[in-house]
C-alpha cells in the first residue's frame, strides 16, 4: 500500500516521530516530536493521505498526536459493540464498564456505548463510565482533565474494589515473596 512510504517521508523529516504498524492501521506518531512542527506536519500528511486515498477504502483521521489510516467499516466503536453483543448473548452482560478515550478517534467508541446502554430491548449495565480525557464537547459522559486524573480514578477503583481484608497476600508482598 501507499501509505506506508507517505508516512515515512513524514517520519524522515520530523524528528522524534514514528511510523505503528497495528492490525489493522498504520498510525504515525508525533508526539516526541515539536510541539508545533508535529502538528503542522500532521496537518500536512492529513492533507496529502487523503488526496493520495481520496478512492480507496480507507479512513484517514487526525488524532491528539497521531494520523491514523484504517480501512473502511472498522473503528473502536464496532469493537465495542461486539464485545458487549458477544457478552450479552453468552448471558454475561458487563456489570460495569469503563471506557477512557483522548481523542477524536475515540467518539465512536463512546457513541456506541451510549446506544448500546439505552437500547430497552437489551440487559441493562449497571455502571457505565464513559470519559473523555481533555477533550471538550464529547460523546462521553464524563471528563477528566488529564492522565493524571485517569491514574487518580484508577487508583481509585482499584481501592474501592480491592476486598476488604487480604491477610495472607499483605503479608507475602510485605515478605517480597509475591
Amino acid at each position: 500500500m501507499v501509505v506506508e512510504p507517505v508516512m515515512a517521508l513524514y517520519t524522515e523529516a520530523t524528528d522524534g516521530s514514528f511510523i505503528e504498524q497495528k492490525e489493522s492501521a498504520i498510525v504515525w506518531h508525533h508526539q516526541e516530536a515539536d510541539p508545533h512542527f508535529g502538528s503542522c506536519q500532521a496537518k500536512e500528511l492529513l492533507d496529502h493521505l487523503e488526496n493520495v486515498l481520496a478512492n480507496e477504502p480507507v479512513v484517514v483521521k487526525r488524532g491528539q498526536h497521531i494520523v491514523e489510516v484504517k480501512p473502511q467499516g472498522v473503528s473502536k466503536g464496532m469493537v465495542v459493540e461486539e464485545l458487549i453483543s458477544t457478552m450479552r448473548s453468552e448471558g454475561k452482560s458487563p456489570d460495569f464498564l469503563l471506557c477512557i478515550g483522548d481523542d477524536r478517534s475515540d467518539e465512536d467508541m463512546f457513541e456506541s456505548i451510549a446506544s448500546s446502554v439505552s437500547n430497552p430491548a437489551l440487559p441493562t449495565i449497571s455502571k457505565v463510565f464513559a470519559c473523555t480525557v481533555g477533550q471538550k464537547p464529547s460523546m462521553a459522559k464524563y471528563y477528566l482533565e488529564d492522565t493524571s486524573e485517569v491514574i487518580n480514578l484508577l487508583e481509585g477503583l482499584a481501592t474501592a474494589s480491592a476486598p476488604a481484608t487480604l491477610p495472607i497476600a499483605s503479608q507475602e508482598l510485605q515478605g517480597g515473596t509475591l
